[in-house]
C-alpha cells in the first residue's frame, strides 16, 4: 500500500486501483498507463514538480500527452519563473521514484494545480505512488485532497 492509497483511504473517497505491468523500456510512463490500461490519454494525468523563482516547489497535474508550459504554471503560483525541478529533489521532496510520483501522500504538502480540462472528466487516473500503479478518483476530491486548484497549465 503506498501513501497515496492510504491518503484516499484516510480521506473516505471513492477511489479505485488499477495495477499494469510497467515495462522499464516504456519511454512515457502516462502514455503506457493509458495504452495499457486502455484509456484515452486525457483522462490520464502526470504528476510534475516545478522549481518556482529558484527557492520552492509546486507540483503540476496534467493529461499526459500535453507538455507543462511553464509561464502558465508560474502565473498560477505567483512565481516569476518555473523550470523542472531536479529529478533527486523531486524524490526527496516526492517520496516517490521518477514515473510513480503521485500527486497524494507526498512527504512535504506542496502547491498543486490541477489542468481545468480534468474539470470535464467524472473521473481520472493519476499513479498511485509507483510506476504500474494507478488511481482513479473524481478530479474535486483530487484537488480537495492536495489543497490545490483548478489552473490552465498548458498552450
Amino acid at each position: 500500500m503506498t501513501p497515496a492509497i492510504k491518503a484516499a483511504e484516510k480521506a473516505k473517497v471513492k477511489f479505485q486501483i488499477h495495477e499494469y505491468s510497467h515495462d522499464p523500456a516504456a519511454e512515457s510512463y502516462g502514455l503506457e498507463a493509458a495504452e495499457k490500461l486502455g484509456l484515452a490519454p486525457q483522462r490520464v494525468f502526470k504528476t510534475l514538480v516545478v522549481s518556482l523563482d529558484g527557492k520552492s516547489l509546486a507540483v503540476a497535474v496534467l493529461p499526459v500527452e500535453d507538455q507543462l508550459n511553464m509561464k502558465l504554471i508560474a502565473r498560477a503560483a505567483g512565481a516569476k519563473k518555473a523550470i523542472m525541478a531536479d529529478k533527486n529533489t523531486v524524490t526527496r521532496s516526492s517520496g516517490y521514484v521518477l514515473g510513480g510520483v503521485s500527486p497524494l501522500g507526498q512527504k512535504k504538502t506542496l502547491p498543486t494545480f490541477l489542468h481545468v480540462s480534468a474539470e470535464s472528466e467524472d473521473t481520472i487516473f493519476v499513479s498511485a505512488g509507483r510506476r504500474g500503479l494507478e488511481i482513479e478518483l473524481a478530479p474535486g476530491d483530487l484537488v480537495r485532497l492536495t489543497r490545490g486548484t483548478f489552473a490552465s497549465l498548458t498552450s
